[in-house]
């Protein structure tokens, strides 16, 4: 059985998604911002743990092999979180380990 690969549409950069899988402009505008708000409030909460784990790190003033151990991850995942590079993380994996230098993570919502 062969795959079809074949690129039929490209969506453009700024575009908005929901408009062209053919939702109403209305309902397309508020999906969109929807989704924004949701994507800002996920990297606004990752940027908040990364410098809370970064903090800890440059408090303790470990070497970044040193804070690998600890953290249980290679030294490079060290290096982003020092360099707050969000987008190569989830949430647990900032909340895991955090809470494995005894920074226990408590979610308020509201």
């Amino acid at each position: 059985m062969k795959t079809d690969t074949e690129v039929r549409h490209v969506t453009k950069p700024g575009a908005n998604l929901f408009l062209e899988l053919g939702f109403s402009p209305a309902e397309a505008r508020r999906l969109r911002a929807a989704s924004r708000k949701q994507i800002n409030d996920t990297k606004r909460l990752k940027q908040q743990l990364m410098a809370e784990l970064a903090g800890w790190i440059e408090e303790h003033r470990l070497k970044q092999a040193e804070a690998a151990d600890i953290l249980m991850v290679s030294r490079p995942r060290v290096s982003d979180v020092v360099n707050k590079k969000a987008a190569k993380f989830t949430i647990d994996t900032l909340v895991e380990m955090l809470s494995r230098v005894g920074k226990p993570v408590r979610l308020t919502v509201g």
